[in-house]
């Protein structure tokens, strides 16, 4: 008997998820509330990694960091069936390629996460606005883009690819135009893992299938705000599918017979 559609997508679930949100930037639950939740829905390890503290709305305050490392710590033996990380969703924006997470705080986390996102405005404050209002105004607003925009873009992303030990590049193509190719490339030789979210619409389709013509390889992440959300992988799943990308490039994706 040919299964439903919805017991076909009970086949599909993560291994692990690392980009989970808490109270320390802007999620809604603690991170013994996402250790729970992750336990509850089967996981072997799950990340935490709250945003870089340059994001001037909900970056994690610098001063928090080792609260949070201490947390951690102290969560682990607590909850033995499941490993706890900590990283950080760190912020492209830098044209020297430097994040928002200095030397210093990188020893304090296991790993890290790197994205291009609004409210951040690092080493040059002007440029930054520049990058900002172009995206958010003549692409979010007016859905259009020029080729400098995309270009610029691209090299913020590939630039910080370069530079920096990133294990994911976070919902690459949000927020602005980008080469998804050309990132795709230096992620490849980075072996830093492309991210399908489910929390964004990124990777889309056609960047799934960009991306995949290179030897990239992807990671679902649910970039939960709440704890609830930890471990979804049901919008990446229909993506990945109607992209025609093998699954078995996705690292962190379980399918049971």
């Amino acid at each position: 008997m040919k299964k439903d559609h919805k017991e076909d997508k009970n086949r599909y679930r993560l291994l692990y998820d690392l980009h989970t949100h808490t109270t320390f930037s802007h999620g809604k639950g603690s991170i013994e509330d996402n250790v729970r939740a992750a336990l509850a829905k089967g996981l072997k390890t799950v990340g935490i990694s709250d945003h870089g503290p340059g994001h001037v709305t909900y970056g994690i305050k610098r001063s928090s960091i080792a609260a949070m490392r201490k947390e951690v710590e102290r969560l682990k033996p607590l909850y033995p069936q499941i490993g706890i990380l900590l990283g950080a969703e760190a912020n492209i924006i830098n044209p020297s390629g430097r994040l928002d997470v200095t030397e210093e705080e990188l020893k304090q986390f296991d790993y890290l996460l790197a994205g291009y996102h609004y409210g951040v405005f690092g080493e040059k404050p002007g440029f930054a606005l520049g990058i900002h209002a172009q995206n958010f105004i003549l692409s979010g607003w007016f859905h259009r883009s020029t080729k400098q925009q995309e270009k610029r873009n691209t090299e913020l992303a590939v630039r910080a690819i370069y530079e920096n030990e990133i294990k994911i590049l976070t919902h690459p193509g949000d927020k602005g135009p980008f080469d998804i190719g050309e990132i795709a490339l230096a992620c490849a030789d980075r072996g830093t893992l492309m991210e399908i979210s489910t929390w964004h619409h990124w990777l889309n389709v056609d960047g799934i299938k960009k991306a995949a013509k290179t030897n990239t390889r992807f990671v679902i992440s649910s970039d939960a705000h709440s704890p609830e959300r930890i471990g979804d992988c049901e919008g990446a799943v229909d993506r990945i599918r109607e992209a025609e990308l093998d699954f078995n490039r996705v690292d962190n994706l379980i399918i049971e017979a």
